[in-house]
């Protein structure tokens, strides 16, 4: 076993920060593994039903959990102080409770309606698992930004997997319980996280620093978060779940199933990489901002950032929809249409997910609220003015493209905000779409005079000119 560390460890890449993201990006893609791997066996379980109220309980349960702790839980990387940090992390803990004891009651007065509301009538035998949802998952964020603070990145890997792996076992050897068993899983699995992490953040001595004096001052100190970081994330999330809702509603159940596929597919590199990126960025531009160099390592992100996605992106919008059928089959191509659309606003999206922590720790959470509504807005009127004017596919491009350019927008308002230079971000811009640009013409004229698969070999060799001396840079240069 010492052995087989040690060769992992040798794998890892020297340098600190691409380290700590390989280690979160390696615990999230095992977890990610498992789940994919678990899934034909729990389809042949389960019901669609039983899917379907898992998805329902999901959805508002990741609503809520934007708002257990009121937003607290990102404050905890930013003090100087430990002492400090230990009082943000009970005030945090105390919040949860008090979110849970609300959720408690909206449940118990209002438990019926709400699963009639969302046309689930059979949530409402379930819908007491909201609070226990909110209690383990509030818990889990705030242990998991101490964990972000002290930068014990190898314990959220390790998190991850032991959170699917809890909500595996249940809802394997529970599927006789039906959707409960489902339910439970994705519940039990965030609370196995918690209990690594709380752990974990208790055996430092710093932890029993805190006072309720400190507490009462950190609730003052960092009152903007539940002010404007709490809704901000509310409208972040709205923004993410209202789509396909708005598509079912206003167009067909069939579109909003395409965009689905699409938009599952495409969100999987911020999944795994985006995440894992945001989180080692938060503890070094926390730092960063102490010590100084804050504006070069934004700009230096947002750049190496734009280099790692943008050749992937630009293949992916030339084959996505060859590609779709060949997956998913013929009749699912039209996803692979939408998602070469969507590819633009997904790309800027990946950018600015993990550089949005700049909000946070410049403390300028109001700005980053206002922007989050700004978006909100605009992309929903998008959709209800398609609904009126387009069809479906129209109002998608329409759609698509003016996210696309909020996420521009946002970028530029974090590379402004940081401090760094506007000009040098926009000709790495410009130089890359040149670079990938020359690229994709011989990616065309190769799909047009051979075909799809030998246009996929070269699109492979292409990607892997520009990605071999990105990744070294990445794993070796990067300080």
């Amino acid at each position: 076993m010492a052995r087989a560390r040690e060769g992992v460890r040798r794998l890892l890449p020297k340098n600190k920060f691409a380290r700590s993201v390989s280690v979160l990006v390696g615990g999230t893609t095992g977890a990610q593994a498992l789940m994919v791997l678990a899934s034909p066996l729990l389809t042949r379980l389960y019901t669609p039903e039983d899917f379907g109220l898992l998805a329902v309980y999901s959805g508002l349960l990741a609503l809520f959990a934007v708002i257990a702790s009121l937003r607290y839980e990102l404050a905890i990387p930013l003090p100087e102080s430990n002492t400090e940090a230990a009082n943000v992390l009970v005030l945090s803990l105390l919040v949860v409770l008090l979110m849970t004891g609300i959720s408690v009651l909206m449940v118990l007065l209002a438990g019926q309606q709400i699963a009639h509301a969302l046309d689930t009538p059979k949530l409402a035998q379930f819908v007491w698992l909201l609070p226990i949802g909110v209690l383990l998952s509030g818990i889990y964020k705030v242990f998991n930004y101490w964990a972000v603070r002290t930068k014990a990145f190898g314990d959220i890997a390790r998190t991850r997997i032991s959170q699917t792996l809890a909500t595996l076992a249940v809802q394997l050897f529970g599927y006789k319980l039906g959707g409960l068993a489902l339910l439970f899983g994705q519940a039990g699995g965030q609370g196995m996280g918690s209990l690594r992490l709380a752990r974990s953040a208790i055996k430092h001595q710093e932890f029993n620093t805190w006072s309720w004096g400190g507490v009462w001052l950190a609730a003052k100190r960092y009152k903007q978060f539940p002010l404007f970081s709490t809704w901000s994330g509310l409208f972040n999330a709205a923004g993410t779940q209202l789509p396909p809702l708005m598509f079912a509603a206003l167009f067909s159940a069939g579109a909003a199933g395409l965009y689905a596929l699409a938009s599952r597919i495409l969100r999987l590199p911020m999944t795994v990489l985006g995440g894992a990126i945001g989180q080692v960025y938060f503890s070094d531009l926390a730092k960063a901002k102490q010590s100084g160099g804050f504006s070069t390592q934004v700009e230096k992100a947002a750049e190496g950032l734009l280099k790692v996605s943008l050749p992937a992106a630009a293949a992916f919008m030339l084959l996505a929809p060859e590609i779709f059928g060949l997956v998913f089959g013929t009749d699912w191509r039209l996803a692979g249409d939408i998602a070469r659309w969507m590819t633009p606003w997904i790309l800027f999206q990946f950018i600015s997910s993990p550089l949005s922590v700049v909000y946070f720790v410049l403390e300028k959470e109001r700005l980053g609220f206002f922007f989050q509504v700004s978006m909100f807005l605009v992309r929903l009127s998008v959709v209800f003015l398609g609904y009126i004017y387009l069809d479906f596919m129209g109002t998608l491009i329409a759609f698509s493209l003016v996210s696309a350019f909020c996420y521009i927008s946002y970028c530029y308002s974090i590379i402004f905000l940081s401090g760094a230079k506007f000009k040098s971000f926009s000709l790495v811009i410009l130089t890359e779409v040149i670079k990938v640009g020359v690229a994709l013409i011989s990616a065309v004229l190769s799909f047009s005079y051979w075909g799809l698969y030998p246009a996929l070999v070269v699109s492979i060799l292409l990607l892997l000119v520009f990605y071999i001396p990105r990744f070294r840079e990445f794993y070796i240069g990067h300080s």
